[in-house]
Order: structure tokens, then C-alpha cells, then sequence
């Protein structure tokens, strides 16, 4: 779908159209422009005695559109920029679909063959066409800016939004929107008079304006009215309560104010599936007590009941259990309590992470790493202990581990004593430090025996 300005060299170097992101043709898909149409019957051949359909569809800004008639029979392709009839004057437009697509178009908007609103081509555009175009384009933000001083002098409640020049320069179209009647005469002239143009006002509504500015919705994606969408439907908030929406206006509302278009993209499915669900305002009877209706999950086909006189705990059951409620209550039977319905309930835990081509989880840099140092310092207490054990003296060691003498033991064997005091000693000795000379010849016996020196 590629026009031939973003074609490519001899050498595969790509041309571009140097537009800057808007296509020059609008058949770029490149959603720039709206609603770029691929012309599929281009290559196809008409039938023997055929004619090609003489009416094309050209494209304004902002993605306007209006059919206009080849009588002059101009060899006229898509993506040609061309002179068309105006009200007053002509105007300039790029022609965004020929052929036999043209008469589906003009079916889908009710538009006759033979109507007298389809005006005339008058020919391709020339390079000053152009040149006047393009000039004309470039006024229409000064012209905004100032149009909207003007209005603010006046004090009308109304909002300008935008500003289309014609083709050739001399007429204006002013879009704005109001909540009520406004009456715009003396705006009118002030306009005329402060741009030397033809002024028209258009009045559009909330949606019209967002689908001509454009922006980015509460998905991150383009506006859908400002890319693909052409239809407004009406919005209401029932197709939010069919969907168990909360009516929150915050989150319904779009960038127009109104409601989201997107709210009627899967009304049709929701209505589809509440077919077989039961009414809300229907009571249970059980055993136990009267039950009402809480909330549904409608895909998963699950149902919250709670007892009228208990609201404290809600119960979960099926659509197949409700039914079977329902079904025995008309025969005038009361069903078993709802805590014997929720035990039989199976619920399908959700896997929202499965490893299945070798990934690691996606968690696995969440929680730190455990450090081994306070493992490491509590092994290490213990020896710290020990050594400051070892510096103590023998003589303190001997002094603790002695036991106290009896005053009636007065001539006890000497020998026994020395006997009794060698193993303390040897202990000492194997526990002290080495490094410690002080302590080394402070321990070395001078008498040659084994007993401390005294």
C-alpha cells in the first residue's frame, strides 16, 4: 500500500516523501491520515463493454471527504492531487479512491449516482495550485489564534477548534463547538474584516472535535475517531452496567467528555452471553434463608449470592448451580444452604507464569541475595572467646581451678600437692600464646619441677 514517493532508489536506498510523518497521498497506512483505502481492484480488468466509473472520492483535512465527477474524462489515479468545484471558487483535495470501491462508498453513505451534490473535477492540479494551497495551510494557525481573540472580545460562550482554508485562498471554514445557541453575526464580520475572507461557521459536536485534533486515549493508543472510526454511535451508561462496569465518570469518559466509544466495541458480546444468566433481581430460596444476587463474572459463568439477613459473607456458585436453585424453587422446594453449593464449586487457579522454553522467573531479581557474614561472625565468637581465655596467667587458671583448703589439713604430702597441680599446669601450657614472650618466661620453672614459682 505504499504510494510511489516512499518508493526506493536503484541502489535500495529508501526516496521518502519528506512530509515529516504525513503522507503526501494517504495510502501509506501509515494512520497519519484517515481511513487510507487499498484499492484491491486496481489491477483487474473491467468486463468487455464496461466503462470505468466516472466519480472519485477526494480527501480534504483532517480526513474530510466528499465524491466528485470525472466529466472531462481526466486520466485520474489515486494519490493525484486535483482542482475540484467549491461553493464559491475551487478547491484542492487529493483523491483517496477510484474505480468500482467508489459506488460501494456511496452506497454506505446514501448517496445517489445522479445527485446533484456531486460536483465536478476540474482538473489536476497545477504547481500553483499548489503553491496557493500550501500557503493557504500555513495561514490557518495564525488565523486560529486570532480568531480566538476576537471571540474572547466578544465574551460568546463558544470554542473555536479549528481553522480550514479552500484551495484557492479566499473562504474559511471555522469549526467550533457550544453547549447552546450562540448567535455569531457581529463574530462574523470581525472575522471578515480582520482576514479579508469569506467566513463560514460550522458547529460540531464533542466527538467531532477530538476525531479533528486528535490525541492519545487512556489505552496509549491514538483516538480511535481520529484514526479508523466514522460512525458515532450513541453511548449510553447501560452498556457499561451490561458489562459490570463501575460508573465511574473518570474512567468512562474519553477525551471529548463524553462517554468511550470503545464501550459499545464488545456490547454485542456481553449481551450474547447474559442470555442464559438468570435475572438480578431474583431471589433464592434455601434452606437457610432467602439469598439475593451480589456480582457475576460473566465469561467464567461464577455467580456471588448472600443471605438477606447475612450480608457479611458472600458465596460463589455456578451458572448450572443457580439454575438448579431456580428450577426447584418453582416447584415450591426449597434448595440445600449455599455452603453446600460454594464446597462443590471448583476454581482454576490462574498460572501467571509458566516455564516452558527453559525461561528463569520473572521475580528472580526482586528479593536480595542473603549475605553469609553474620554466619561466618557467629562461628567465629566462639574461638575469640577461647583466646581471651588463653591470655589470662597461669597462676589466675591455677587460682580458679584450685579448690579451697581445709584449715584441718595443715600437713598434707607435698608430693600430693605437686601431683595434684600438674595437670593444671600442663593445660597452661598448651593454651597459652606463643607469641607471648612475657608469659613464656614468666611460666618457665626455675627450680626444676613442675610447680609454679612461688
Amino acid at each position: 500500500m505504499a504510494c510511489g514517493s516512499c518508493g526506493t532508489t536503484e541502489n535500495g536506498v529508501p526516496k521518502g516523501c519528506k512530509s515529516n510523518g504525513n503522507c503526501g497521498t494517504g495510502t501509506c497506512g501509515s494512520g497519519s491520515e484517515k481511513l487510507a483505502v487499498f484499492d484491491w481492484l486496481s489491477n483487474m480488468t473491467l468486463p468487455n463493454g464496461e466503462e470505468r466509473f466516472n466519480i472519485f472520492e477526494v480527501r480534504f483535512k483532517n480526513g474530510r471527504k466528499h465524491f466528485f465527477r470525472n466529466t472531462e474524462n481526466l486520466t485520474i489515479s489515486m494519490g493525484d492531487v486535483v482542482a475540484v468545484e467549491s461553493s464559491s471558487g475551487h478547491d484542492v483535495g487529493t483523491v483517496s479512491l477510484a474505480g468500482e470501491l467508489v459506488k460501494v462508498q456511496m452506497k454506505k453513505y446514501k448517496v445517489a449516482e445522479d445527485s446533484e451534490e456531486i460536483l465536478k473535477i476540474y482538473r489536476k492540479a497545477s504547481q500553483r495550485d499548489i503553491d496557493v494551497w500550501q500557503s493557504s495551510r500555513d495561514r490557518e494557525e495564525e488565523t486560529q489564534r486570532k480568531g480566538r481573540e476576537i471571540l474572547g472580545k466578544l465574551g460568546l460562550q463558544m470554542k473555536l477548534s479549528d481553522v480550514e482554508f479552500q484551495g484557492d485562498g479566499n473562504k474559511a471554514t471555522f469549526y467550533y463547538t457550544a453547549d447552546s445557541r450562540v448567535d455569531f453575526r457581529q463574530l462574523i464580520r470581525d472575522l471578515a474584516s480582520a482576514f479579508s475572507i469569506r467566513v463560514e461557521m460550522k458547529q460540531v459536536g464533542a466527538r467531532q472535535e477530538a476525531a479533528r485534533l486528535g490525541g492519545v486515549g487512556s489505552c496509549g493508543r491514538e483516538l480511535c475517531c481520529s484514526t479508523w472510526l466514522t460512525d458515532f454511535r450513541k453511548v449510553t451508561t447501560s452498556a457499561a452496567r451490561y458489562q459490570q462496569l463501575s460508573l465511574n465518570p473518570l474512567k468512562l469518559a474519553g477525551q471529548c467528555g463524553k462517554l468511550k466509544c470503545c464501550l459499545n466495541f464488545e456490547l454485542d458480546s456481553y449481551l450474547d452471553a447474559l442470555k442464559s444468566f438468570p435475572k438480578q433481581d431474583l431471589i433464592l430460596k434455601t434452606e437457610k434463608g432467602d439469598a439475593v444476587f451480589v456480582k457475576m463474572d460473566i465469561f467464567k459463568k461464577h455467580l456471588w449470592y448472600t443471605y438477606s439477613e447475612e450480608r457479611f459473607k458472600w458465596f460463589r456458585l455456578t451458572l448450572d448451580q443457580v439454575l438448579e436453585i431456580i428450577e426447584l424453587n418453582k416447584n415450591n422446594e426449597k434448595s440445600i444452604s449455599l455452603e453446600e453449593y460454594e464446597s462443590d464449586v471448583e476454581i482454576i487457579e490462574k498460572v501467571d507464569f509458566e516455564d516452558a522454553v527453559g525461561q528463569d522467573s520473572l521475580t528472580r531479581f526482586d528479593t536480595p541475595k542473603k549475605s553469609n557474614r553474620r554466619r561466618n561472625n557467629k562461628k567465629k565468637k566462639p574461638a575469640t572467646v577461647a583466646v581471651n581465655q588463653t591470655k589470662e596467667s597461669p597462676q589466675k587458671q591455677q587460682v580458679k581451678r584450685k579448690p579451697r583448703k581445709n584449715p584441718n589439713q595443715k600437713n598434707k604430702d607435698l608430693g600430693n600437692s605437686n601431683q595434684a597441680n600438674q595437670p593444671t599446669a600442663e593445660v597452661a601450657k598448651t593454651n597459652k600464646p606463643r607469641k607471648n614472650n612475657r608469659n613464656r618466661n614468666k611460666n618457665k620453672p626455675k627450680n626444676g619441677n613442675n610447680s609454679p614459682e612461688k
